[in-house]
């Protein structure tokens, strides 16, 4: 199994950095602070990440994608938004009603620009949180609707397999995905993460999975199986999410929290909440953008 560390990549630290992306039409970093409710924009300039503007959106944002058009998909608390350049919000679905004790968390895009997204429960029953797919037309499709926390979201290299990560059981999930038409086959068990707890995914060219293990301070990269390959070691517990970066998309960025740490963590782990770069012999899918 092969080994990498992790270095610092950004001067700036966030309470719940979450959600990386890169948007290979414009060379930039996309990010959020789910605690804050912000969406970042960033550069990668070298070994480090350079914020350039940043938008407050909510009361948090569980996940940004790029749109086509330039502006961003944004999923707020309960609602999707389009955030236009000039900072105007404009919402495109409402999935989660008002009143109800759950949030948005992570989402993505699939090959054809449907935009998918899960909830958490901020103290709903157990396992009735859900994944949505909102296509461009604001049209909302329930995917799933008895997940414990739905979280990473990621496709096979040529689009056909989707992968998507339930938190608190440990399980990644795999099902047949259709990008001409959306539809799903059925989900199945593609491994489960015994020593941690699997958070945000990415997928490299050969088809493995990079995961991030909240908790444990690393990265882990899984074959389709859930065979370990390798492993990047993160000075920070709380590991959120990954993502391939650069023009080459050969870079992995890592997003780190400060959220839920004790102050002895926080002082033995100083760097956490930050970004962070690694160079792991790997190339990333090509992200895609919500075609609006």
């Amino acid at each position: 199994m092969k080994e990498y560390v992790a270095e610092v990549a950004s001067d700036q630290a966030w309470q719940l950095a979450e959600g990386p992306v890169w948007d290979d039409a414009r060379e930039r970093v996309l990010w959020v602070d789910i605690a804050a409710g912000d969406v970042h924009i960033g550069t990668l300039d070298g070994d480090r990440v350079v914020p350039t503007s940043s938008r407050h959106v909510d009361d948090t944002v569980g996940a940004v994608v790029p749109a086509a058009s330039g502006e961003l998909l944004v999923a707020g608390r309960h609602a999707v938004h389009l955030l236009t350049a000039d900072g105007r919000l404009t919402e495109v679905a409402r999935p989660v009603r008002e009143g109800e004790r759950r949030r948005f968390n992570d989402g993505a895009c699939d090959p054809r620009g449907r935009f998918l997204v899960g909830t958490l429960s901020l103290g709903e029953p157990a396992h009735r949180e859900s994944l949505y797919q909102l296509d461009p037309a604001g049209e909302v499709t329930v995917l799933d609707n008895d997940l414990a926390l739905s979280n990473g979201i990621a496709w096979s290299p040529d689009g056909s397999v989707l992968y998507t990560v339930d938190t608190t059981p440990g399980t990644v999930w795999a099902r047949p995905y259709d990008a001409a038409s959306g539809k799903c086959g059925r989900r199945e068990t593609a491994f489960t993460v015994r020593d941690g707890d699997p958070d945000g995914i990415c997928v490299d060219t050969d088809g493995n999975l990079w995961t991030a293990i909240w908790g444990g301070g690393e990265v882990r990269c899984f074959s389709p199986q859930g065979e370990v390959l390798a492993t990047v070691r993160v000075p920070a517990p709380h590991t959120s999410s990954v993502a391939f970066v650069g023009p080459d998309r050969d870079r992995l960025l890592i997003t780190t929290a400060t959220d839920e740490l004790p102050d002895a963590d926080l002082a033995a782990y100083p760097a956490s909440g930050h970004l962070f770069l690694a160079d792991v012999a790997a190339r990333g899918t090509r992200t895609f953008a919500w075609s609006s």
